[in-house]
């Protein structure tokens, strides 16, 4: 971990956290619980401070030297703290010429036994809905975990468990995260609450030298990337080391190496008519919501007639996942450029969006969270 380490994944956040608990280092675990106005970034945004330096980032750089001061306070004291930040302001520290007009809340607290479970499904790829106390009757930085298999574990109250059970499912259920006010007879307790999604999956079938730069740049972008190879091309992972595993494959047996969902997404970039045509066909028979296929429109036109020759019939909703030619419309061929303009797609895709310029966009960029899971609305903008 290094202190230039701003702009790494979620995961590879939580990974220094699990690196700090496996070598027994003392570290400082900050996170945005609530963010009033416009800020760069959302709650749930992570940073791990250890001596000074850092993985992962809470805004666009203008406070993290303020937190890394606050968090050698906090290792020192060794109890949690809570540090809200105004942005807003022309006149004051923090208001001046930091330009994200916002009032930002963060969460600051030594890395414990507490945040093993956490790291632990996250490595395992689950998700997980983690509640911490910030404020009111219960202890600071108590906490307790919460899976759709299982529901809650941990040390938290059967009465505030009861209180936060589904407001938790739903803010897991979209991978988001909110503060809430919980008062009842048994008690009152402010507590934050981080939906953490596992990383959706990235499946890139091909070899060659223009599959580098895609899953470079969709591991910066949060997914959890497979390279699969076919017909014994050389597939290795130093070859791809940005991606989580790389794998050998014939076309018709995809589904033997590679688990398919609704949260996997896949590029094929073989370059090669046949392969193309046998993993269509297999992918057509997975849920996956994603197939972006390398390759002129002809090309497709191609393949139709190849599977219409042996009266092979597309599912229903084939032209609804199929995105050929693939990704958004950026201009540039180079290596990057293409790679930037299937990730963008890719990213539109899974977070449900129509791409379009932000100046174009009305209302502010991030959605509403709401924890009511019968007025949760991902669409409207806050």
């Amino acid at each position: 971990m290094t202190d230039t380490n701003w702009s790494v994944p979620e995961t590879e956040v939580l990974s220094a956290v699990g690196d700090a608990l496996a070598a027994g280092r003392e570290a400082v675990l900050a996170t945005v619980i609530d963010v009033e106005g416009s800020a760069y970034r959302r709650p749930g945004a992570k940073m791990v401070i250890e001596d000074g330096e850092s993985a992962g980032s809470v805004t666009a750089g203008c406070l993290e030297d303020e937190v890394r001061s606050i968090a050698a306070e906090v290792r020192a004291a060794g109890e949690p703290r809570v540090e809200t930040f105004d942005l807003t302001g022309d006149d004051g520290t923090w208001g001046l010429g930091m330009g994200c007009n916002g009032i930002i809340t963060i969460l600051l607290e030594s890395i414990d036994e507490s945040h093993r479970p956490v790291v632990e499904r996250a490595a395992d790829g689950g998700d997980v809905g983690v509640v911490t106390v910030v404020d009111g009757d219960r202890p600071r930085g108590e906490r307790g975990y919460y899976t759709p298999e299982d529901g809650f574990a941990g040390d938290l109250p059967e009465w505030l468990r009861a209180e936060l059970s589904e407001p938790t499912a739903a803010l897991l259920d979209r991978g988001e995260a909110d503060t809430l006010q919980i008062d009842c007879d048994e008690g009152s307790a402010e507590v934050f609450v981080d939906g953490i999604e596992a990383p959706p999956h990235l499946v890139v079938f091909g070899s060659g030298p223009d599959v580098g730069p895609v899953v470079d740049l969709a591991k910066r972008a949060e997914f959890r990337v497979t390279v699969v190879g076919f017909r014994g091309a050389q597939a290795t992972a130093d070859q791809f080391p940005a991606a989580d595993a790389v794998l050998a494959s014939s076309p018709a047996s995809v589904e033997s190496v590679v688990a398919f969902d609704p949260d996997t997404y896949t590029v094929v970039m073989t370059h090669n008519f046949v392969d193309d045509r046998i993993v269509l066909e297999a992918l057509l028979d997975t849920p996956v919501p994603y197939i972006g296929l390398m390759g002129p429109e002809e090309r497709f036109e191609e393949l139709l007639d190849a599977f219409a020759e042996d009266g092979a019939t597309l599912p229903e909703d084939a032209f609804d996942r199929i995105y050929t030619p693939i990704g958004l419309d950026l201009g540039g061929d180079s290596p990057y450029r293409i790679a930037y303009s299937i990730v963008g797609e890719l990213l539109a895709v899974a977070n449900d969006r129509t791409p379009q310029h932000l100046s174009e966009h009305e209302g502010p960029i991030h959605d509403r969270i709401t924890a009511d899971p019968e007025t949760a609305d991902r669409t409207a903008p806050e």
